[in-house]
């Protein structure tokens, strides 16, 4: 079969290649390869920035943002062939700590877990794969063409998940939510921030276009800003960073209404410096008793989550997000930077 594989820690190395049919074994789904979204970790993969390959190989496949349909089930399985499912993207250490031992493994203690695609496991940009039946999500088949963006999604409602448990600390009842940066991740948070009816404004860079008109289809306020100060005045009760700006990290950590939270979901470069008055941060989080966490991966339940949130939005919008598909055959052009929102291989061509 045909995968796009790469060299973990050596650039130029993305191809598509020949590689070997996956082998069934006891619990697993053998999977058609449907679709794969591309992100901003892929390409920092493909330029060598980290990854780790499996145990005794150079090459791995790579993709984490999986969408495929079940072929074969094992024997006893709740799955079905014909099922449109996504693969979860990590693993708990094979000794677990305490919180993959409990399902938590996005929450892992000692950085001893693997992921898909990633992290000493193959990925799913195969046309065809295996996934443990206890980590695959079954999809409303309604998402067929929209799929991979539960992956993301799943960031998204592992976000919302914390935000709301910090909320109980103490009468929450928010009502403004603010997302910085306008790509899927932040299009997700805005639309799952609507779902549960807040007054939703979104930060982003671009001019108006197809950004602002994602924004406001969903009944969300666009402001083309790089800044939290050419804002109209807005003390938002929440905000989700997914930019990784370093000036936006610093304004979003004291940008909040008293006892507000702030969930960063962005990833900054190292290497840059920026002038803050730490005293002006702490005092603000102090005495308003604010809240500045930071969120990646997604367990099983956030998967599960993400899948109920896509399946209520309005597919229309969904399938807007996906601003270029290209086939397997042409798989590197998906890694070339441009003005898409979402790049997709169909890994069926």
């Amino acid at each position: 079969m045909r995968a796009l594989t790469f060299a973990p820690g050596k650039t130029g190395t993305l191809a598509v290649e020949d590689v070997p049919d996956p082998v069934p074994g006891k619990g697993l789904l053998v999977v058609e390869g449907l679709a794969l979204g591309v992100c901003g970790t892929d390409r920092e993969l493909a330029t060598a920035e980290y990854g780790w390959p499996p145990p005794g190989r150079e090459r791995m496949v790579i993709g984490h943002e999986s969408l495929g349909r079940v072929l074969e089930v094992p024997e006893g399985s709740a799955f079905s062939p014909g099922d449109l499912v996504v693969g979860v993207v990590r693993r708990p250490d094979p000794e677990p700590c305490g919180a993959c031992a409990r399902g938590e493994f996005d929450m892992c203690r000692n950085g001893r877990y693997t992921e898909r695609g990633i992290k000493q496991l193959d990925g799913y940009a195969s046309q065809h794969w295996t996934v443990e039946a206890g980590y695959a999500v079954r999809l409303d088949p309604s998402l067929e063409s929209v799929g991979m963006l539960v992956e993301p999604a799943s960031v998204v409602a592992k976000a919302w998940d914390h935000i709301e448990r910090i909320g109980s600390r103490a009468w929450f009842e928010p009502r403004t939510l603010l997302v910085t940066g306008a790509g899927p991740v932040g299009l997700l948070a805005a639309l799952m921030g609507r779902q549960r009816g807040l007054d939703v404004h979104v930060l982003n860079r671009s001019p108006a276009g197809l950004k602002s008109r994602l924004v406001e289809e969903i009944g969300a306020t666009y402001h083309s800003a790089s800044s939290l100060k050419d804002l109209p005045p807005v003390r938002p009760d929440i905000i989700i960073e997914c930019t990784g700006a370093g000036p936006l990290v610093i304004e979003a950590m004291t940008g909040t209404a008293a006892a507000g939270i702030v969930c960063l979901a962005g990833l900054s470069p190292g290497g840059r410096t920026h002038r803050v008055d730490p005293g002006v941060i702490n005092r603000d989080i102090v005495l308003e008793n604010d809240v500045v966490f930071g969120t990646v991966n997604a367990n099983l339940r956030h998967y599960r989550d993400a899948a109920v949130a896509l399946a209520k939005a309005d597919l229309g919008w969904l399938e807007r997000l996906i601003t270029r598909r290209v086939p397997l055959s042409r798989a590197l052009e998906a890694f070339e930077r441009g003005e898409d929102v979402k790049v997709v291989i169909d890994l069926t061509r």
